[in-house]
């Protein structure tokens, strides 16, 4: 059995402290300074961690590798399961060239390229970040825009801008579920908490796209459309996390703010437009695939035309399959919230306590975490996959074609499959051993005040490893052991990691990369990093200033 114990160095946490943040310091300076890929870092970090659990702390080596595993596989199933599945059907449409018909439609809906980065980074790009996110979204975006006339450098920055609201409820809400299974927390709790704070950011980033797009005059002149976007975006996303569905929460948001826009479209228009030199019939370039995990190859749909100006037309038949694999999304997971069918597919799940795991905390009970969920039926990726089936015949594909996207987005996956899984791991030792509650412990010192600071650690953790759903598996336990210390709230701090988080995204290297990668400026990082920063430092004060006073009875009333 081994008991865990916070301060192992001469009972003195602020010398135990030091040892808690090796791996942290790790991670940090490989992917930060030497610029280390992150499935190698995740890899070597996992080590660091492993030799400090059991030299330091006390684990034994066969609990500390026990754990590992365990974090790997909850790295695996059910986080990798939903995103190679999500993956899978993006590639579907871009095999059979309804990626290309979806393109065309939100370019024909507005040809002002400030209402067209409110629709296409922000909506569909929350829409992308719902069904996939892990850096699909930006350069997705990104390439979408640049056909509409978008400059390269400007598109990029506006694709990692927008993606930040739907940040916590993506890939199917993984990075709140994975949050809630590594802190024992409710979801429901967190979910709705988180579902009270990037509501607010979705208000300001449409108005922060505008501007970057075309400065004050852009504002000036579509400021209805940027406040209708984000405004519906930010009620569904609050009324769907709170009252319908966690995992459908962007989904239904980034489909509520696009219908808004295009009704409000057909009554208004900006007095001025600002239209780009539009690209006819542009394809997924090949920087593309390489960034996403994305496949160039493409096939003539039927229906199509071209217009005697150059120009080509998508039958009515051919749109709607477009936007079929997104619809038939929205219809399975509906189904599966009906209760009858819930607790069917409830049955194919079971709980069994992790082999090789002996923990006890200080109580004498064990952690929540040592409890591994398998819950194959009613895991989003799996009902993704269903919805891939679905696809398949929506779309006329073929089992074989089928097959081999499925294969080729393994492939294509497989850097990211090894990352996830890593990080994961090096969480679950860091957390079972207790070095995760020694630093929380610590920084709970600063007291109230720990309530502002909360939501840099998770911008920390965003910007280090690219993704929200790390950062909270990193962080999770550490905002909780800090706020039980402070006296503060376990889900308010909880939440404000994944809050904050959301807004390194636009600055971590990874999804600097992507963004740069899929403009055709690989390289250009730097230049791209510097138009972003300020933005990103921007929205972290306000989430900093909106977490601290919800800890405040100024703000607290805003709190399920």
């Amino acid at each position: 059995m081994y008991h865990q114990i916070f301060d192992p160095i001469g009972h003195s946490l602020g010398l135990s402290t030091i040892f808690a943040v090796l791996p942290l310091l790790t991670i940090f300076v490989l992917l930060g300074v030497v610029k280390m890929k992150a499935q190698w870092a995740s890899l070597i970090t996992l080590v660091v961690a492993v030799i400090v659990a059991t030299t330091v702390y006390g684990m034994p080596t066969s609990q500390a590798v026990s754990s590992a595993g365990e974090g790997a596989a909850f790295g695996l199933f059910p986080i990798m399961w939903i995103v190679v599945n999500a993956i899978w059907i993006y590639n579907l449409t871009v095999t059979t060239g309804h990626f290309d018909v979806l393109r065309r439609s939100f370019g024909a809906v507005s040809d002002d390229e400030r209402i067209q980065a409110i629709i296409i980074a922000f909506c569909f790009g929350a829409l992308l970040e719902a069904l996939a996110g892990f850096g699909a979204p930006v350069a997705i975006t990104a390439v979408m825009l640049i056909a509409l006339g978008f400059a390269p450098l400007k598109a990029a920055a506006v694709a990692l801008v927008a993606n930040t609201a739907p940040v916590a409820y993506g890939a199917i809400a993984v990075p709140v579920t994975t949050l809630a299974k590594v802190t024992g927390l409710p979801l429901h709790d967190i979910a709705s908490t988180v579902g009270r704070q990037t509501p607010i950011l979705a208000v300001v980033v449409p108005l922060v796209l505008v501007f970057m797009v075309d400065g004050k005059r852009g504002v000036r002149q579509t400021w209805p459309a940027a406040l209708v976007g984000g405004l519906v975006f930010g009620v569904a996303q609050f009324t769907a996390s709170n009252y319908l569905s966690v995992e459908l929460t962007d989904i239904v948001a980034s489909l509520a703010s696009a219908a808004a826009l295009v009704l409000l479209l057909r009554v208004w228009q900006p007095t001025a437009i600002l239209a780009g030199e539009r690209l006819n019939d542009a394809v997924i370039p090949d920087h593309l695939a390489s960034a996403t995990g994305g496949t160039t190859t493409t096939t003539k749909t039927g229906g199509t035309e071209a217009a005697p100006d150059g120009a080509t037309h998508d039958s009515p038949m051919e749109t709607l399959k477009a936007y079929a694999p997104y619809l038939i999304i929205i219809a399975v997971f509906s189904l599966a919230q009906i209760s009858a069918i819930k607790n069917l597919l409830a049955k194919g799940a079971t709980k069994f306590t992790w082999p090789g795991l002996h923990i006890q905390g200080p109580d004498g009970k064990p952690p929540s975490s040592v409890v591994f969920a398998f819950g194959w039926l009613s895991a989003a990726g799996t009902l993704l996959l269903v919805a891939g089936l679905l696809t398949m015949f929506a779309l006329k594909v073929s089992l074989p074609r089928a097959l081999r996207t499925y294969v080729q987005t393994l492939d294509q996956l497989k850097w990211a499959i090894l990352t996830v899984a890593a990080v994961l791991a090096l969480a679950y030792v860091m957390n079972l051993s207790g070095q995760t509650v020694t630093i929380g412990r610590w920084l709970a010192g600063t007291g109230g005040f720990f309530a502002f600071l909360s939501p840099i650690l998770g911008w920390i953790g965003v910007a280090v490893t690219g993704s929200d759903t790390s950062s909270n598996a990193l962080f999770g336990t550490l905002q909780v052991a800090a706020a039980k210390q402070s006296g503060l709230s376990e889900v308010l701090m909880a939440s404000a990691n994944s809050s904050g988080g959301v807004l390194g995204k636009m600055i971590s290297p990874q999804n600097l990369a992507i963004g740069a990668a899929a403009v055709g400026l690989a390289g250009e990082e730097g230049v791209l990093f510097r138009k972003v920063f300020g933005w990103s430092l921007l929205f972290l004060l306000l989430i900093c200033v909106l977490v601290y006073l919800q800890s405040t009875p100024v703000l607290s009333w805003m709190l399920p």
